[in-house]
């Protein structure tokens, strides 16, 4: 390994390195473990990077594992949309998909072993009470009168739970730690729950649910996993974490390590709040392109590489930082510019007559596919009479920085001719149309007098223009922390700009071979991406990014 590549381990990879030199382990197994319960997003993405890139890096194994442990909230529509998201980011598990209600009966068991051991019980407190009881930072907590019930009586009551015969919130499994203990969590911590739910995986055969707390670190104990990677939220868990694997006889001890989770500017990340914007109206549903979901992002065109490219980038830390948005634009702008095909298109257009053209003639210009990729070849685009050119690439009384076309200038059209502006027509204030002569002797762009033009414009032809819906987003908030903000709402903060629904646009014909979430660059437009609502007589298109962005330094800012 080169000093370089020592340099750039991270804090776990670290640990992992010393575990595998001083023998603790003599492999990896590593998991993710999503709660069925809603969509990814790029938050998780930096999980799913973590975890399954470690296991291959290693030449080890990552579990997929859904912590399907709260039937109220959980559906199979999630498990296979996290199933699709997986795969879509270039990640597999092999036979390795494991539930954790797969261990129910195991869980249980080791609920049993711990109530015979004196270090469980069941509460009939109302959840009202266990908080009042809990304490505070400052004060210790009130132990529960029914803390010091007899094993027996445990026992007795625990199974008539499971067996259905209590209502729901009547009755709890505890575990006995400590209810003056520094760390709330530490303080009799609820194990199982009474739900009378429907589970996606179950069905009907349970009606009492494992808390996380007690399910987290028995899911990674069953399955083998040597490090269990989870964010900094978890870290005042860890020692109830390992307390209900030390309690219990001859139980596997994974180990938790933490690290910071992935926040980004001018999104949020919460399901709760991104839920929200759905349900209020602010966006079109879970892959809306604004959001920060990976339907989202992929809607957007931004492709797995890229994404994965970010993770990497953007590291492992322990402590907890704001990601500049414009990083991940500037990752999926560099990995498209090299994969995507260019093609033509006109957003805003305004018409162009060549009066000099021959009236019925089409030529067929050869067109570089991608400039950064030899192999992508060349396309036709067909060049004739009449023409489509951007809107804001005209200027009838142009600035003195403004080198596009005006009355009089001459101006190269991309793989076409030399061409000069000769009239203008307009509907009142309107320009519809303006006219202009080509140089026949400047084919490809090029004069053989050697007169240079300042200005080189994209174009498509009127009789072959495919029409287009283009969206043009923008970020969503206005702001880099809308949920960080005191005293404030966080869709108070909605960018009313976000997003823009251009129609009739003007594009080259060669777009019809493309498929839905084909990316490709407009030239001088930025890179794009066909919307998977496109039909076969209504073309809908998303921009992705912009050719150029405003990231200077991903190197964030602190949160303060």
């Amino acid at each position: 390994m080169s000093e370089n590549e020592q340099k750039s381990k991270d804090f776990i990879r670290e640990i992992i390195d010393h575990d595998l030199e001083t023998g603790k382990h003599d492999h990896i197994h590593t998991r993710f473990p999503p709660e069925p319960n809603g969509y990814l997003h790029i938050g998780h993405a930096k999980s799913i990077c973590l975890n399954f890139g470690i296991a291959e890096e290693y030449d080890g194994l990552c579990n997929l594992r859904f912590d399907d442990t709260n039937p109220s909230k959980e559906e199979m529509e999630y498990v296979d949309s996290i199933k699709e998201d997986i795969h879509w980011l270039g990640f597999d598990w092999d036979d390795r998909l494991y539930f954790a209600s797969d261990y129910f009966q195991q869980m249980y068991d080791y609920a049993l072993e711990l109530v015979k051991k004196g270090k469980a019980y069941v509460d009939d407190s109302s959840a009202e009470e266990i908080s009042a009881y809990r304490g505070t930072l400052t004060h210790p907590g009130k132990e529960s009168p029914y803390r010091n019930r007899s094993v027996e009586e445990n026992l007795n009551l625990i199974q008539r739970m499971k067996e259905g015969e209590f209502k729901d919130g009547e009755k709890v499994l505890r575990a006995k730690i400590d209810m003056s203990h520094p760390n709330l969590n530490m303080r009799d911590p609820i194990m199982y729950r009474i739900l009378h739910a429907s589970h996606h995986h179950t069905g009907d055969k349970w009606c009492i649910y494992p808390s996380y707390d007690w399910a987290h670190g028995l899911e990674d104990s069953i399955e083998g996993i040597t490090h269990s990677l989870c964010t900094l939220e978890f870290e005042n868990h860890r020692p109830l974490y390992d307390w209900f694997i030390d309690q219990l006889d001859d139980v596997y001890h994974p180990q938790q390590i933490e690290f910071a989770r992935l926040n980004l500017s001018y999104t949020i990340m919460s399901k709760r709040m991104l839920k929200q914007l759905i349900d209020e109206g602010y966006v079109d549903g879970w892959d809306d392109p604004r959001l920060p979901t990976i339907k989202g992002l992929r809607r957007r065109g931004f492709s797995p590489a890229s994404i994965r490219h970010f993770c990497k980038e953007i590291g492992i830390a322990k402590v907890n930082s704001l990601i500049d948005y414009a990083f991940l634009e500037h990752c999926v702008r560099q990995d498209l510019n090299k994969t995507a095909p260019r093609f033509m298109g006109v957003l805003r257009p305004l018409k162009v007559v060549i009066d000099n053209y021959p009236e019925d003639q089409v030529e067929y210009m050869e067109a570089v596919n991608n400039p950064e990729d030899e192999s992508a070849g060349t396309r036709k685009i067909p060049f004739s009479k009449t023409l489509y050119i951007e809107r804001t690439d005209f200027m009838e009384n142009p600035s003195k920085k403004f080198y596009r076309l005006s009355l009089g200038r001459e101006v190269r059209l991309r793989y076409g001719y030399f061409i000069r502006c000769t009239d203008v027509v307009k509907d009142g204030d309107e320009i519809v149309e303006i006219h202009c002569t080509y140089d026949p002797e400047t084919k490809g762009g090029y004069a053989p007098d050697g007169r240079r033009v300042k200005a080189t414009m994209h174009f498509v032809s009127a009789d072959h223009a495919v029409d287009a819906e283009v969206r043009l987003y923008n970020r969503l908030f206005t702001v880099e922390d809308p949920a960080g903000v005191k005293n404030k709402k966080f869709t108070d903060f909605i960018n009313s700009d976000s997003k823009e629904t251009i129609s009739h646009c003007k594009i080259e014909p060669n777009i019809t071979s493309l498929k839905p979430y084909d990316t490709f660059q407009f030239e001088r437009n930025g890179y794009f991406v066909i919307d998977p609502d496109t039909t076969s007589d209504h073309l809908m298109i998303n921009r992705s990014v912009a050719l150029r962005g405003k990231w200077k330094n991903f190197r964030h800012q602190q949160k303060k």
